[in-house]
């Protein structure tokens, strides 16, 4: 290691911790403000409800109806006459043999809702608006400091 390299390397540390610091401690004001409190548990709740409905709802809709349509060749006629059948037999049948059926309709449903949740999940974070305020902080911070940082923080 060249003379200054070592002495970027030692100097950086203390203004990295600096700014670490700095964001810890504006994130740990923050946190007691009501206006971001409220404004958290909202998009808490905005997200669930996002990731719940995409999960449950369009997902194992559009597989329900999708992967029919296109065994069908995209042909509405020949796939309501392959379901109209089904559907018959499943009215003439005993309450037991119904019950079972949708039972694993739901299992089903369930199972496919659940999959997805967890890929929602991962793929889709939460983003916190106390992240998104200490962002925007730290870049005004940054700023005000600019001749005491180094240039890749």
């Amino acid at each position: 290691m060249t003379k200054s390299a070592e002495e970027t390397t030692t100097l950086e540390a203390p203004e990295v911790a600096a700014y670490w610091a700095e964001r810890r401690r504006y994130l740990e004001r923050i946190r007691k403000v009501p206006e971001i409190r409220n404004r958290f548990w909202r998009e808490v709740g905005i997200y669930l409800l996002r990731r719940l409905l995409w999960s449950f709802g369009f997902f194992p809709i559009m597989i329900a109806f999708w992967v029919p349509f296109v065994l069908s060749s995209f042909n509405p006629v020949a796939m309501a006459a392959d379901l109209i059948p089904l559907l018959q037999d499943f009215v003439n049948s005993n309450p037991e043999v119904q019950a079972t059926t949708i039972s694993t309709i739901l299992i089903a449903w369930a199972s496919i809702g659940f999959f997805f949740l967890v890929f929602d999940f991962v793929l889709t974070p939460f983003r916190s608006p106390y992240e998104y305020e200490a962002d925007v902080y730290m870049r005004s911070w940054e700023q005000l400091n600019h001749d005491q940082l180094p240039d890749k923080v």
